[in-house]
């Protein structure tokens, strides 16, 4: 099973969502292509998700800084494997997709959500032992963005982001 180019494709634009399966279809096989794509989305997450979390810790409103808070305290009860990990994928994401939302910048918005890295990232590797360290990064995440500390935030998600490479 090999790893998509379709994060890829579509967060730069070259590509029209809807032809994204195309992309999706053709896995890639070689190791070090699998490598190369998985070190270049997360370059492009910390470029994308640090500027998001900067601005959100400017312009957030206060139901969004609200939101964080209760999505960063939220938990995900234990069970079977498959749900379980189908759920924190979920979370994850949505703590993510609030916060390029709360950067009230539509072009970062775009290109987060087309990076599609939650549904690359998750499906082929997943840090089942880091989770509780996750829960804390995103709780430290959400008090720097509510705080209106930009510098903090963004720090708070480059290191949230590098443990997770």
């Amino acid at each position: 099973m090999g790893f998509s180019r379709i994060g890829f494709i579509t967060a730069s634009g070259s590509m029209p969502a809807a032809n994204a399966w195309r992309a999706w279809a053709r896995p890639i096989s070689a190791p070090s292509a699998v490598t190369a794509e998985f070190s270049d989305m997360f370059d492009m997450r910390l470029l994308l998700e640090c500027a998001a979390a900067r601005r959100a810790a400017s312009h957030a409103t206060d139901a969004q800084r609200e939101e964080l808070l209760r999505q960063a305290a939220h938990t995900i009860e234990g069970g079977d494997d498959q749900a379980w990990h189908a759920a924190f994928t979920a979370q994850d994401a949505q703590l993510h997709h609030l916060v390029a939302q709360a950067s009230a910048s539509p072009l970062l918005l775009d290109a987060i959500t087309r990076l599609h890295a939650h549904l690359h990232l998750h499906r082929r590797y997943f840090p089942y032992a880091h989770t509780a360290v996750t829960h804390r990064e995103h709780q430290d995440l959400a008090a720097a963005i509510t705080a209106g500390d930009p510098g903090r935030a963004e720090a708070a998600m480059r290191l949230h982001l590098t443990r997770a490479r």
